[in-house]
C-alpha cells in the first residue's frame, strides 16, 4: 500500500508541476547525456553512456526493486554485426539508502555517472543505436520518466579471419589514432566524425619551435646583431638599383639565414644519431655536459669572455659574400651567422641542448627553424619597408642589459640538468631546498641588476630606470619572493616540473605525511630507500614485488613509468595526481608501481642480465625498467601509465602525458571496470 501511495504522490507531483508551474519558467532539463566508444581489442568495444547531472538532482540506478521509482534502463537495437557481452555496468557505485515512502532500498547517482556495455563485433559496424529510459528527481520534486534515443559511433571495420579489417570506404594514415567525439543525446542527427588524436611528439616539436622562435627574437636584440640591421638594409636598397630587386634580394637573404641554421640543426642530428638523441633525456653524461655548457654560455653573456669562431673562417666567408647573385647572398647570410656567433652561440647552444634533451629526432632542426625564422623575418621586413627603421630604438647600453639577462637565465636553467644527474645517481647534493636557494639567489641578483644596483663589465651607469627595465625588475623580484615559501615545503605547482621532487625536501611544513606514514611507505619494500612517491602515496618500486602485493589484496595495478629527469612526469604528479578524486582512487583502488627508467643505481650481481629484446647488458635499475617498458609495451617515452591485471596485460589503453584531470579519472574508472570483469 505504501508503494502504491508513493507512486500516486509522484504522479500528482508531475501533474501539478505541469499545470501550475510559472508559464514563463523554462523547461527543466537537469541531465545531459553523451556517448562514446572505447576500443578494448580488435573485436571488442565498450559503449560508454555518460549522464552529467545538475547539482541537487539525482538519476536512479538500474538496480532498484519492483514497486520503487523508475530505474535507468537501456535497450540496444538487435543486429547481426554485434552481440552484447554481459550486462550494463555503472560507475561510480550508486548511493544507496532506505526510502520509507517506498518501503524499499533505493539507489541513485549524483553529478556524473558512466554506464558501460561491452559488445563483441561480428561484422562491420559504424554505430550502435538504441533507447534509454531514466527518471530524475531532487529533494522537492521529480520529473516524468523520459526516453532518449541514442546512436553511438563505433570505429571498427569488417571482421575477417585475422580480426577487424579497415572499413573499405575509409583510408587513414598508418599513425592515425581515432578518438570518438561525444554525441549529444537530444541531437542524434549531428554525429561528429572521429578525429585524429594529436600525438605528444607533435606537441613537443611545436614547443621546440616556439622556444627556438623566442630565442631568435632574443638574439635579434643582442649587441652583435641589432646594430647590423640598418647597414644590411642600406646595402640592399643601394646595391640592388631598384626597389623590386632589393625586395627580391632581401627575401633570398632571409631564406638563406633559415637554410644556414636549419642545416646546423640537421648536422647535430647526424652527428648524434637518432638513438643518441632519444637516450639523451635520461642520460647522466648528456645532462652533465649540458650543465657545463650552459654555465659556460651564461658566464660568457655576463661578460667574462666571448665565444668566437676563428677569424680566418669569418674572413673567408666574407670574401665569398662579395659575389653577385644567389651565391653572394647566401654567403652574406653565412657571414652574419659567423660574425654574430659570440652573441648567438650561447643561445643556439641552449636551444640545441633543450632539443636534444627532449629526445626528439627532428628537434634540433625544428629548433633552428624557429630561431632562424625569428632572425630572418625582421631583416626581410625592414629591407622591404626601410621607412620602419626610423621607428627602431637606437642602439645603446640596453643591448648589453638584454645579453646579461640571458646570462642569468641560462645559469639558472643549467642547474636543472645538474639536478637530473644528482637524482639519477642519488648524490643528494641538490635537494629541493638547496635548488631553490640557488634559484632565489640567481633571480634576486638578476632583479637587483635590472634596478641598477649591480654593474658588470660593459655596463653603462644607470642614471634613471626606463619603464621596461622597471617592470621587468618587478617581475623578476616578484618571482624571487614567490619561491621563498618553497624553502619550507610550499608546493610551488607552476615550478614543479623544474624542481627536484618534494620528497627530497629536508624541511617541509606543508606535507601532511606523518612519520608513521613514512615508515609504512618504506618499511620492507625493495628500493624504498631510493625512491619516494608524491602526495603520501604508498607505492612499490619493484614490479614483481608490487604484482605479488596486488594479488594478495585483489586490486588492479597502475604501472607508472617515470624518470628523475622527466619534466612532464613532475607536471602530472603536481597537476593531475594532486586532484582529490584522482588521489583517492590511487590510494584506495590501485596498487601503484613507480618504475624509474633513468636511475643509475647498480643492480645486484644476480639481477644483472643480457636483454633478449635489445641485446644490451642490463646493469642498473633504470636500464632494467627501461628494457621492461620497451620489450613489454613497445614504447620508451615517459610518463607512461599502464593499468594491468595480475597477468601483466593492459586492461585498457595506456595513457601518456595529458593534464586533463577528467580524462585521467575516466582512465582510472575504466581500469576498475575492466578489472572487475576479469
Amino acid at each position: 500500500m505504501k508503494k502504491l501511495l508513493a507512486l500516486i504522490t509522484l504522479f500528482i507531483g508531475f501533474t501539478a508541476h505541469a499545470q501550475f508551474t510559472d508559464p514563463n519558467a523554462k523547461i527543466e532539463d537537469p541531465v545531459r547525456w553523451s556517448y562514446r566508444s572505447e576500443k578494448i581489442s580488435d573485436t571488442e568495444y565498450d559503449l560508454i553512456i555518460t549522464a552529467k547531472i545538475d547539482k541537487g538532482w539525482h538519476v536512479y540506478s538500474q538496480f532498484i526493486g519492483d514497486g520503487g521509482p523508475i530505474p535507468t534502463s537501456f535497450k540496444f537495437t538487435p543486429s547481426s554485426n554485434y552481440k552484447l557481452k554481459g550486462a550494463v555496468t555503472e560507475l561510480p557505485k550508486a548511493v544507496s539508502a532506505f526510502d520509507k515512502n517506498f518501503d524499499l532500498q533505493i539507489a541513485w547517482h549524483k553529478d556524473k555517472v558512466d554506464f558501460r556495455q561491452r559488445i563483441v563485433l561480428t561484422g562491420f559496424t559504424k554505430a550502435v543505436d538504441g533507447m534509454l529510459e531514466f527518471m530524475v528527481c531532487n529533494d522537492s520534486k521529480c520529473l516524468p520518466p523520459a526516453e532518449v534515443e541514442f546512436k553511438i559511433p563505433v570505429n571498427a571495420g569488417v571482421v575477417t579471419a585475422s580480426g577487424i579489417a579497415a572499413n573499405p570506404d575509409t583510408v587513414l594514415p598508418a599513425d592515425t589514432t581515432i578518438a570518438s567525439t561525444p554525441v549529444i543525446a537530444n541531437d542524434t542527427t549531428l554525429m561528429e566524425k572521429p578525429v585524429p588524436a594529436a600525438s605528444s611528439s607533435e606537441g613537443s616539436l611545436w614547443g621546440i619551435f616556439l622556444a627556438g622562435f623566442i630565442g631568435g627574437l632574443a638574439a635579434f636584440f643582442m649587441p652583435c646583431i641589432y646594430p647590423m640591421i640598418p647597414l644590411t638594409v642600406s646595402f640592399f636598397t643601394k646595391k640592388s638599383g631598384s626597389r623590386a630587386k632589393g625586395i627580391q634580394s632581401a627575401i633570398i637573404y632571409g631564406c638563406s639565414i633559415v637554410v644556414v641554421y636549419v642545416a646546423l640543426g640537421l648536422l647535430i642530428t647526424l652527428i648524434f644519431g637518432a638513438s643518441a638523441l632519444n637516450e639523451a633525456a635520461s642520460s647522466a653524461t648528456f645532462n652533465l655536459l649540458f650543465f657545463v655548457a650552459l654555465i659556460i654560455f651564461g658566464i660568457s653573456f655576463l661578460g667574462a669572455f666571448e665565444i668566437t669562431l676563428p677569424t680566418s673562417l669569418v674572413n673567408k666567408m666574407d670574401e665569398k659574400s662579395n659575389q653577385n647573385g644567389f651565391i653572394g647572398l647566401f654567403f652574406m647570410a653565412f657571414t652574419l651567422a659567423l660574425v654574430s656567433f659570440s652573441c648567438t652561440g650561447p643561445i643556439i647552444g641552449t636551444l640545441l641542448v633543450d632539443a636534444v634533451s627532449k629526445g626528439s629526432y627532428l628537434g634540433p632542426a625544428i629548433g633552428m627553424l624557429g630561431f632562424s625564422s625569428a632572425l630572418a623575418i625582421p631583416f626581410t621586413l625592414f629591407a622591404i619597408f626601410p621607412s620602419w627603421l626610423k621607428e627602431m630604438p637606437k642602439s645603446g647600453g640596453w643591448l648589453n642589459t638584454v645579453k646579461v639577462s640571458l646570462g642569468f637565465l641560462e645559469i639558472a636553467l643549467a642547474f636543472k640538468f645538474l639536478s637530473n644527474v644528482d637524482l639519477a645517481y642519488h648524490w643528494n647534493i641538490l635537494d629541493r631546498d638547496i635548488f631553490l636557494i640557488i634559484w632565489i639567489v640567481i633571480f634576486g641578483f638578476w632583479g637587483l641588476y635590472l634596478l641598477g644596483k649591480i654593474r658588470l663589465a660593459y655596463d653603462n651607469e644607470v642614471g634613471f630606470l626606463s619603464l621596461p627595465r622597471l617592470f621587468f625588475s618587478m617581475i623578476i623580484l616578484g618571482f624571487t619572493i614567490y619561491m621563498i615559501p618553497g624553502l619550507w615545503g610550499a608546493p610551488l605547482k607552476p615550478l614543479s616540473a623544474w624542481l627536484p621532487p618534494q620528497t627530497t625536501q629536508d624541511f617541509d611544513l606543508y606535507s601532511n605525511k606523518t612519520s608513521a606514514a613514512v615508515e609504512t611507505e618504506t618499511s620492507g619494500k625493495k628500493y624504498a630507500g631510493l625512491f619516494h612517491a608524491p602526495h603520501g602515496l604508498d607505492a612499490f618500486y619493484d614490479y614483481e614485488e608490487g604484482l605479488a602485493y596486488a594479488k594478495s589484496v585483489n586490486k588492479p595495478i597502475l604501472i607508472d613509468f617515470t624518470g628523475w629527469s622527466c619534466v612532464n612526469c613532475r607536471k602530472m604528479e603536481a597537476s593531475v595526481w594532486a586532484d582529490k578524486e584522482v588521489l583517492k582512487k590511487l590510494k584506495e583502488d590501485y596498487v601503484l608501481i613507480s618504475l624509474y627508467v633513468d636511475d643509475k643505481t647498480e643492480l645486484a650481481e644476480n639481477e644483472k642480465y643480457n636483454s633478449s629484446f635489445s641485446g644490451k647488458n642490463i646493469k642498473s635499475i633504470g636500464q632494467k625498467w627501461s628494457d621492461f617498458q620497451a620489450s613489454t609495451y613497445g614504447t620508451n617515452s615517459q610518463p607512461y601509465y599502464v593499468i594491468s591485471g595480475h597477468d601483466g596485460k593492459p586492461l585498457v589503453t595506456p595513457q601518456a602525458f595529458n593534464l586533463d584531470i577528467n580524462n585521467y579519472i575516466d582512465f582510472l574508472n575504466s581500469g576498475i571496470l575492466a578489472f572487475g570483469r576479469k
